[in-house]
């Protein structure tokens, strides 16, 4: 009885060897593939997206493909050139009237006393109204400038889609690359829990641990049900900033590396003045308001109006040709008005324009602060953060498979190497949208 006991307690032993020591190479080839050398290197793979790999659509080709058919941007590229054709009919003359008259003497029936009469006629005229010299073209100067501001306000628009495009594809990216590290990560979970079930079989370990094992499965189920969802969000928004129909193919996101940015704080708010299409209209807008109180300073100036009328007779009497020149005086009272009106919509524009160039040179220096802070916590999880965790749950194993190592540490371990590697790539996200968004605003192409 003492012989088979031994037996049954040596080949126990040696079961619980053979799978630790299958765990342990198993798990040093599934943590060397995802060692987190560098960054380039972290973000050049394509976790779980082997299957795709083919698929994927970059996000240089997705850019074009809105910028053509995003029905936003065309609408504001029509706006835009509809916007053109006003300075032409802002400087055009009045309409000229054309008349026709008919004066009948002794009856109201039409021609009644055309052949006994020297006063019943029928004539012919013409009537022009002419606004006072310089009108016409301050007209179309408000006009212009006003498509000016449009122009700017279509380039605002295409970089605001491309720019919100940027960051949905860069969160999209991340969501399908986390996918294969939930995955991966489950599995060697899954081996996990299997040494520790049969740990418990043969008496070395307890129940406790097989179910914590069990419950971080469900919760890297759960979420990996969760990111299933987000993917759908993610690409529900990108098919409608491309103008796509949404039953239209899956949209697979290549895997983005993390990109430094080449520009200090100083040349970026530079570029922002400069560049930035909300300044730039802002811009047009006061000179369009400054068009606008000259023309009211000139509406004090009297118009014209010419006519000119020719009236046939009777055979008997002489042709009438009559000339009119006329003046329309201008309301004083209401020109006041419009004046007043026009000098306070052009302070207005100036300060509109103080508050935006503030609020783009804030919104720049914020974005530059976060992706320099980022870059800084990005090198913190490459060089010291991940590969840290690596070696602890590495250690860890090599203890537990010796049984120096509780089940409990093992698994903290295990999750701080699957936390640490999903929050460096959240921090890349943030990164990626931060450049994002500066070149949005500044209109930089960070390469």
């Amino acid at each position: 009885m003492q012989s088979t006991h031994l037996s049954r307690s040596l080949f126990g032993r040696t079961r619980i060897s053979l799978i630790t020591a299958t765990l342990f190479v198993g798990t040093l080839a599934l943590a060397g593939a995802q060692e987190p050398a560098s960054p380039q290197r972290r973000t050049s793979e394509s976790p779980g997206m082997a299957d795709h790999a083919g698929m994927a659509t970059s996000l240089r080709e997705l850019m074009q493909e809105a910028e053509q058919k995003n029905p936003q941007i065309a609408a504001s590229f029509h706006a835009w050139k509809a916007s053109r054709n006003v300075p032409k009919q802002a400087s055009a003359l009045p309409e000229t009237q054309l008349s026709v008259q008919q004066f009948s003497v002794g009856s109201p029936r039409p021609f009644a006393g055309y052949s006994n009469s020297d006063f019943a006629c029928v004539g012919f005229g013409v009537s022009q109204d002419i606004p006072y010299p310089g009108k016409r073209q301050l007209r179309a100067n408000v006009a212009e400038h006003e498509a000016d501001s449009m122009e700017a306000q279509t380039d605002s628009a295409r970089r605001t889609v491309v720019g919100n495009l940027k960051i949905v594809y860069f969160h999209l990216a991340y969501i399908q690359q986390t996918l294969g590290v939930l995955q991966r990560r489950d599995e060697l979970l899954s081996q996990l829990q299997e040494a520790a079930e049969a740990r418990y079989r043969v008496g070395q370990g307890n129940q406790q641990d097989v179910l914590k094992a069990q419950l971080q499965h469900t919760k890297i189920l759960q979420e990996i049900a969760h990111h299933h969802q987000e993917e759908g969000l993610l690409e529900a928004q990108i098919k409608q900033l491309l103008g796509r129909p949404q039953e239209s193919a899956d949209i697979v996101a290549e895997a983005f590396t993390l990109r430094a940015l080449p520009h200090a704080a100083a040349e970026l708010l530079q570029r922002a003045r400069e560049q930035n299409p909300d300044v730039h209209s802002k811009q047009a807008s006061i000179q369009q308001r400054d068009a606008q109180v000259e023309l009211a300073h000139k509406n004090f100036r009297p118009d014209f109006n010419v006519q000119y009328t020719y009236e046939r007779t009777g055979s008997q009497a002489r042709d009438y040709y009559m000339a009119t020149f006329g003046i329309g005086l201008p309301n004083r009272g209401r020109q006041k008005a419009e004046l007043a009106e026009a000098q306070e919509n052009q302070e207005r524009a100036r300060q509109e324009l103080e508050a935006e160039s503030q609020r783009v040179l804030s919104e720049v220096q914020q974005q530059y602060v976060r992706a320099r802070t980022s870059e800084e916590r990005l090198k913190i999880y490459s060089d010291g953060l991940v590969p840290q965790s690596e070696a602890t749950f590495q250690s860890a194993l090599s203890a537990y498979q010796s049984n120096r190592q509780d089940f409990e540490s093992l698994l903290s371990g295990f999750l701080d190497v699957l936390n640490l590697d999903l929050e460096y790539r959240s921090e890349l996200v943030e990164h990626e949208s931060a450049l994002a968004e500066l070149e949005r605003l500044t209109g930089v192409d960070v390469p």
